[in-house]
Formats: C-alpha cells, sequence, structure tokens
C-alpha cells in the first residue's frame, strides 16, 4: 500500500495505518468463511506442535502431524491471506474517509481498486474450498486395488492401474508409500494397498472407487482376441486419531508367517499382521515389511480409514437417496470406466466422458479425467443438486 507522508509516497501495507485510524476499522471487519477459520486455526496448532521436542521425539506421532498439516496447507495460506486482506481494504476505506486531501484519497482508493479485485477472486476459491467440504483438507488417503475377474489378465491389469495412479503422483509432486502388496509368478498383482500423501490428493482422487474394466488382448493371449477383464480400486481418506478412535479390547491381533508368490515364504519370522476389529467384523492383513510392529502399524492406519469410510457410508445411507450421486456409490461392484485399448479410448460412465489417448492417460497423465470428475462435482453442489459424493 502507497500512502504519503511529507509531500514523498512509501510503501507502507496499509494493515500498519490500523494502529492511527479510530479502533472501530476493527470492529467492522465480519469474521467470514467460519469452518475455514476453524482448519487455519488447527493448521497453526499443528505448526506449534511440530516444534514441540515431545512429538519430534514421537516418529509416529510427528508423521500423522505432518500429513494433516500439508493437507491444510492450501486452506491455511488462502484463508491467512483472504483475512489481511480484509484487514487492508478495510484500513484503505479508512484512509479514504479521513483524508485531509484529494492526492491522499485518489492513492488510497487506487490502492483500495487493486485490493477489492484480489479480495474477490480469493472470495470466490474460498466459495470453492467451502463447496468442495473436507475433501479438500484431507491430504493422505488409502487406496486398494484388486484384481477382479479375468484370471491373470485381471492381475496384469491391477498393475497397470497402480503404476498409472503412482505415475500421477509423481507428476503432482505428492508421495506414496505401498502398504502391503500380493504378487504373482506372473508380474501381476492380486491386491495392493497404498497410501498417497499430497496437498488435495484426496480431494482430486476421491472419485477413483469403483470398477475399472479393461478390454484388451492380454500379454496372455496367443490368438490375437480382446478379453475383457476387471479390477475394482477403493479410496479412503486416511483417517488420524482424532477422527477415529481405536480402542486395545475392541482388537484381536495375529501373527504369523509372511507368504510370498505361489505359497512360498518370504521370511522365517512372524512378521505378517492380521488385525480384527471385532465390532465392525473388519479384517486388515499386512505383511510388507520384516518388522511385525511396523507391519502393526501400518495395519492400524488402513483399519482406522476403513472404519472411517464404514462411518461415512453409514451416514450417507441415512441421508435417503438425496445424498446418493449421480457419480454413482463409489462401491466396487458399481463399474466406473472402461479402458479400451484397441480404439485407445478411456470412457467414464458416470459423467460420459470419453478420452481418445489411453496410450498417455495410462501413462499417469490422468489430470483431465480427474479433473473433469472434480469440476463436474462442484457444478453439481454449487446447482444444489446431486453431488458426486
Amino acid at each position: 500500500m502507497w500512502a504519503i507522508f511529507g509531500g514523498s509516497r512509501e510503501p507502507v501495507r496499509v494493515v500498519l495505518q490500523v494502529a492511527q485510524c479510530s479502533r472501530h476499522v476493527i470492529h467492522r471487519l465480519v469474521i467470514m468463511f467460519p469452518t475455514l477459520q476453524i482448519k487455519l486455526a488447527r493448521y497453526e496448532e499443528l505448526e506449534r506442535m511440530l516444534q514441540d521436542p515431545v512429538v519430534l521425539a514421537d516418529t509416529a506421532k510427528m508423521l500423522e502431524f505432518q500429513r494433516e498439516h500439508g493437507g491444510l496447507g492450501k486452506i491455511a495460506r488462502s484463508i491467512r491471506e483472504f483475512n489481511q486482506l480484509e484487514a487492508d481494504i478495510a484500513a484503505a476505506r479508512e484512509m479514504i474517509d479521513t483524508a485531509d486531501d484529494a492526492e491522499t484519497r485518489e492513492y488510497a482508493q487506487g490502492e483500495l481498486n487493486e485490493l477489492q479485485q484480489r479480495y474477490n477472486v480469493l472470495r470466490t476459491e474460498l466459495e470453492d474450498m467451502v463447496t468442495a467440504g473436507d475433501s479438500l483438507t484431507r491430504g493422505s488417503l488409502i487406496m486398494e486395488i484388486r484384481a477382479g475377474t479375468g484370471g491373470d489378465e485381471a492381475s496384469l491389469f491391477a498393475r497397470d492401474l497402480f503404476d498409472m495412479y503412482t505415475k500421477f503422483v509423481e507428476k503432482q509432486g505428492w508421495k506414496f508409500e505401498v502398504l502391503e502388496l500380493s504378487a504373482n509368478e506372473l508380474g501381476g498383482m492380486k491386491e495392493v494397498v497404498l497410501s498417497i500423501t499430497g496437498e488435495t490428493a484426496f480431494h482430486q482422487l476421491q472419485f477413483e472407487s469403483g470398477g475399472h474394466r479393461v478390454q484388451r488382448v492380454p500379454e496372455t493371449e496367443t490368438q490375437g482376441r480382446v478379453h475383457t477383464s476387471a479390477a475394482t480400486v477403493a479410496v479412503m481418506a486416511e483417517a488420524t486419531d482424532i477422527d477415529v478412535e481405536i480402542k486395545d479390547e475392541d482388537l484381536q491381533i495375529d501373527t504369523m508367517r509372511a507368504g510370498g508368490p505361489g505359497g512360498q515364504k518370504v521370511n522365517k519370522t512372524e512378521s505378517a499382521v492380521r488385525i480384527t476389529h471385532v465390532p465392525s467384523g473388519i479384517v486388515v492383513r499386512i505383511q510388507d515389511e520384516k518388522s511385525q510392529h511396523k507391519n502393526k502399524a501400518k495395519a492400524l492406519r488402513v483399519l482406522r480409514s476403513k472404519l472411517m469410510e464404514s462411518r461415512q457410508a453409514t451416514l450417507d445411507k441415512e441421508r435417503s437417496e438425496q445424498r446418493r450421486t449421480l457419480i454413482g456409490s463409489g462401491e466396487r461392484s458399481e463399474r466406473i470406466r472402461t479402458y479400451n485399448f484397441p480404439q485407445n479410448r478411456l470412457t467414464d460412465h458416470r459423467i460420459n466422458l470419453t478420452v481418445h489417448k489411453l496410450d498417455q492417460i495410462i501413462q499417469g497423465d490422468l489430470q483431465e479425467v480427474v479433473g473433469a470428475l472434480v469440476q463436474f462435482d462442484r457444478e453439481e453442489r454449487l446447482r444444489g443438486g446431486n453431488a458426486l459424493v
């Protein structure tokens, strides 16, 4: 902000003038976007906690807080800027009202116009954030990919989906960690569970849940015939201790030796962990690490997310059919997408999107597809109709 002192202009932020203006400037500021303000407060609390030596000494707790902090980053920075703009605009108006000469009012008005333009743009962005709900603040997610019908070809397709998503993750600058992997002798994947962490990761990938169908000539086909097989994908926001409390007495924990493809033993110690949540009946098995302790920690991460997903599904059902979406239920059994390799075509059946560049998409160029789904969901929410979730 340019202010005039003694006939010269100096770059001074308008907000600094508040101290010289009457106190009613502060009272004129209206607290907007209360839900986002709460998220900013949580972000700032996490900033302080991540400087606490006690937290830094607890690696598991530190990583959990870092994931949550990262997920809130975009909203926190935007709402901070919005709050600053509100203060700057209020102070600029006060300067215009109290200016003693026309030149000062002219410069203050010019700065106010610039501030107001940025304010209007940012306000629209924040309205979109409110519309998007919690999905935008969930920086971490758990993704499960399972081979469906189609035998070996289905497991090879599951591997291709894994490669597609992880390449997309790398393009976005996010991070992923394989929590569990069950492969077969052909290099396919019967099941893979991974965590993905990054700003807006869950927001962008939340609509990948469902059945994915592939039509192509399999690597195992000798006569050149096109086969159809399938894989299923489940995407769950990664839950924290705050989201879901798990009581030790509700868990049945079993340990066993980890096994590899064809039933071979991959180690001689009982490092594999199976956790059963007795009240819900949900079972999670992890054997990826050689350490039983690490496998248990990973299993608990997956279990929390499954419990939160189950709780959310129950709430959605209680909200009647109005809460069901045009994009579908997100259940594994629902076919959401077809990958037709002979035609180089991807079709998303929920929004009638067809793209003829499957060769690029399967290499991780997913932005057009996920962006179309996010935009569709936004438009439906703004219309007040059925949204995607």
